[in-house]
């Protein structure tokens, strides 16, 4: 089943990704943008990330956290605009270089880019910073399995896409 995505913002169809994960939920994560070569997502400062009591310092557990859904939602949307369906893809390989702690009482921005996707394979990566993405906290380069759109359930799918026109393959 094919979807036109051309109807639907990318934007949407990431909120609406990142809002269906419990844990990007609890985290507060949102959306700023998407298309189909990026993903912005915000992690708002909270005292329930905290990892350092004495500094205020946010989780490293976190961050890796907003690194895999931008990595993550940047698959979900490069897939649905080069191949108008939509698939999971879990992750297969992530790896996070720590620059320097994230600075209290400040939200943290994960950018994140699908550059190459295979038959079974989509490859990321992203940079999480505060102030300049040329001043990063983290970044990270990431492997997402792509499994059939078939596997997807149907409530998964209308949670994502609505009512979104579709189209016959």
């Amino acid at each position: 089943m094919k979807i036109n995505s051309d109807f639907f913002p990318l934007t949407e169809v990431a909120s609406r990704f990142v809002s269906q994960l419990a844990q990007c939920r609890r985290l507060g994560l949102t959306v700023q943008e998407a298309s189909e070569h990026h993903v912005l997502i915000e992690l708002p400062y909270s005292q329930d990330i905290i990892g350092y009591p004495d500094t205020g310092v946010i989780h490293g557990g976190v961050i890796t956290t907003l690194i895999d859904t931008a990595c993550g939602t940047a698959v979900v949307c490069a897939i649905l605009k080069k191949y108008q369906s939509l698939e999971l893809s879990p992750t297969l390989d992530l790896r996070v270089d720590y620059m320097k702690p994230a600075e209290p009482h400040k939200s943290v921005y994960g950018f994140a880019e699908c550059y190459r996707l295979s038959p079974s394979v989509a490859f990321t990566r992203a940079i999480a910073y505060q102030d300049s993405i040329d001043e990063p906290i983290a970044h990270a380069v990431g492997s997402f399995m792509r499994i059939s759109p078939e596997m997807v359930g149907e409530s998964f799918r209308q949670a994502l896409m609505g009512n979104l026109p579709e189209t016959k393959s």
